[in-house]
Formats: structure tokens, C-alpha cells, sequence
């Protein structure tokens, strides 16, 4: 059985990324409209904003590029047939590396914490995934998905911890390199609506995780707007998010124009 670590006192310049007319035949025609956008100075040409790497000329990666995926991901996603959490999944692809210690600092029903584990476990046994809930129903039920799901070695990967977020500093080790801090705001998915994340205790642990990623790691949020609270705790984060450092936080933010109610992933890359 997976086992709850223990904690005392308690157990246990602007970049518009923008889809331009070669990559999509009618945006109009479409049922969504997507907002993207991150911290960089665009450039425009001929009315459209691009990056100056020519992006008319390809719209594929590599095979070899670390990014393969993500424009599936994110062309799915515009039209409807992904989630908010599976984009943010395939980002983390690109982020993590075996070995690494990752945060999951609202584990909810244990699926991003699995995900996570996928990532940074291998047979050196080095990776860590420090998964945090202040509610135990959620801890149990992320414990039994990874019972159900993983081998006695990696289940040892795995530290839950029935805390705050915002006390993550407490538990993960100094020396850890930690590459994600991920978080799922607003309530557990199947439990009690009325326990939600605050924006009071996410700022402090969104603080808490930009003084521990490491250069080249990642803050991870989607954040859910349609409970109340939800608007509030949105603001909060691109508030947090928009003051970052230009010269050390690449800052983005997706969103639906027409379903306001929509999860939004958020994502702010160390440099």
C-alpha cells in the first residue's frame, strides 16, 4: 500500500502566439475562438503577427524536435477534441525529464500525479513526485489509483503529503531540482463543490513555486472559472503571472473567447 508521508505538525518584452492563414483555413467557421498569448515582442507583416523565425514556412516539427506533439495538441484543443489538462499534459513532455522531482500541488483523483510519475521515473529510480491535497478524500483516491496502476519500485516515487500548497516548501527537500509545480484549481472533481482552492493560499504557494523550480522548469496551472471563486482565483494568478520577470519567466495564457466558463491552462517557463 502507498503511505502517506508524514509532516509535522500535519500528517503525512510579450509573445501572441497566433494561428495564421496557412495553418487554418477559416477561423471564422469554426465554433471557438482561441486567445493565446505569452510574454515576447511580436512582429507584424503584412497585418498578422508572427515570430521572426518564419513560421509561414512549416507548420511541422521535426522528428527529432522535443516539441513533436504539441501542435497536434494544441490544434485539438482548439477544436474541441482536448481537454485544458491534456494540453497542459503534453507541455509537461517537453519539460520534464527522467530523474527530475515534480510537484503536484493539488493531486485531486491522482491522474496528474500518475502522469507525472510516467515522466520522471526510470530505472535509476532518482525521479519524485511530491503530490499535495488538503482534503483526504482526495489522498485516498489518488493512493488507489496508484495502487492500482504502478509497480511496488515506482509506488516508492510517490510522496503524499495532506497539506496545503502553499506550505510546499515544507516538505519537498532544498537540494531537489524540482522541474513542475502543477496545479488543477477550484474543487475536487466528484467531491464536496463547496471546498475549493483560494486565492489567497494559490498565491502564496504559486510564491513558494517560483522560488523552487529550477532554469528551464515549469509552473503548471489550469484554472477552472465557472464555481464561485473561480474568476476571482484566475485573477489572481495572471496578476502573479504578469509581474514576472520579462528577462526570467516566459508567461502563457489559452483561452475560449466564447465559453467564458471554459478551463484555462496557464503556463510560466523559467528561463
Amino acid at each position: 500500500m502507498l503511505s502517506l508521508a508524514t509532516h509535522n505538525p500535519l500528517t503525512f518584452s510579450s509573445l501572441r502566439l497566433l494561428l495564421i492563414p496557412s495553418q487554418i483555413h477559416s477561423l471564422s467557421n469554426t465554433s471557438r475562438n482561441l486567445c493565446c498569448t505569452c510574454v515576447k515582442q511580436p512582429i507584424k507583416q503584412n497585418g498578422f503577427i508572427s515570430e521572426p523565425n518564419n513560421l509561414h514556412s512549416s507548420t511541422s516539427f521535426p522528428k527529432d524536435s522535443p516539441f513533436l506533439g504539441m501542435e497536434d495538441a494544441l490544434v485539438s484543443y482548439l477544436f474541441g477534441k482536448k481537454r485544458a489538462t491534456d494540453v497542459a499534459h503534453t507541455v509537461w513532455k517537453h519539460i520534464v525529464q527522467k530523474g527530475d522531482t515534480v510537484i503536484d500541488a493539488t493531486c485531486g483523483n491522482g491522474f496528474d500525479t500518475l502522469a507525472m510519475l510516467n515522466l520522471v521515473s526510470d530505472d535509476s529510480h532518482k525521479g519524485y513526485v511530491y503530490a499535495l491535497d488538503i482534503q483526504m478524500d482526495a489522498l485516498d483516491k489518488t493512493s488507489l489509483l496508484l495502487e492500482e496502476s504502478l509497480d511496488s519500485n515506482q509506488k516508492q516515487l510517490v510522496k503524499l503529503f495532506n497539506i496545503c500548497h502553499s506550505i510546499m516548501e515544507e516538505v519537498v527537500p532544498t537540494n531537489a531540482p524540482v522541474r513542475l509545480v502543477a496545479f488543477n484549481l477550484g474543487y475536487l472533481p466528484g467531491g464536496d463543490k463547496e471546498i475549493i482552492t483560494k486565492s489567497e493560499t494559490t498565491l502564496l504557494a504559486l510564491e513558494a513555486a517560483k522560488r523552487i523550480v529550477i532554469p528551464g522548469g515549469l509552473i503548471s496551472i489550469v484554472v477552472y472559472v465557472g464555481h464561485p471563486g473561480g474568476r476571482e482565483e484566475l485573477e489572481t494568478v495572471e496578476t502573479f503571472a504578469a509581474r514576472m520577470s520579462v528577462e526570467n519567466w516566459i508567461c502563457c495564457k489559452l483561452g475560449m473567447l466564447n465559453r467564458p466558463n471554459s478551463p484555462i491552462p496557464i503556463f510560466l517557463f523559467r528561463r
